[in-house]
């Protein structure tokens, strides 16, 4: 996947509202944006499937039994990612990480994510993050890089708990969320309307 460095820094130049990132993540940020999937996880969900190094990289620990949905809007990078990776427990899907529901049918057990919130709406953003906590099982995650903390106290609104770590040997550095839904909400949170209301607000 050597040539897609260039490739990506090209499409960050062209899309950078999709792209989000200048050049693909490094081993130290696919290791840690893939390290709450186990032996027990079943269905997995990528939003920003980019040229698949993230991608590869989940499948790698993925169960044989498991399956993969990515998301991405970029065609060339569907397509790109369609002819490199041939593997029955991928599912490749052009559309925008907020349709998700439209595909995925099963509750999920982990969410892995790297696309750009801070360069989509607001509305949009919420609206993922939401969806995504009701679709995930209890006690799994919702891994996220991202390349400030900005967005960290919607997560917090919204999640049971929240963890970060950074990866500094990322061109930029890479802060990477984990936010937990817990088998007993925490109800200092609120239901799900007050916690869409409250991220919104932040």
């Amino acid at each position: 996947m050597k040539n897609n460095i260039f490739k990506t820094f090209i499409n960050f130049t062209k899309n950078i509202k999709t792209t989000g990132a200048m050049f693909n993540s490094t081993k130290s940020v696919e290791k840690a944006l893939c390290a709450k999937i186990d032996e027990s996880t079943k269905i997995v969900v990528e939003f920003g499937t980019g040229y698949g190094n993230i991608t590869q990289a989940i499948l790698r620990r993925l169960p044989d039994d498991g399956k993969l949905y990515t998301f991405e809007v970029n065609e060339e990078f569907v397509e790109t990612v369609k002819n490199t990776i041939q593997d029955p427990r991928l599912i490749v899907i052009n559309d925008g990480a907020q349709n998700f529901e439209n595909y995925v049918k099963e509750k999920v057990d982990c969410f892995i994510s790297t696309i750009p919130f801070t360069l989509i709406p607001k509305e949009i953003t919420i609206d993922i993050v939401t969806k995504s906590y009701a679709a995930l099982n209890a006690d799994r995650f919702f891994c996220k890089a991202q390349y400030s903390k900005l967005h960290l106290k919607k997560f917090k609104a919204i999640f049971d708990e929240c963890t970060t770590t950074t990866v500094l040997d990322n061109l930029p550095p890479a802060h990477l969320y984990y936010c937990k839904k817990t088998a007993i909400p925490n109800k200092m949170k609120g239901i799900k309307k007050n916690r869409f209301r409250i991220a919104k607000a932040l």
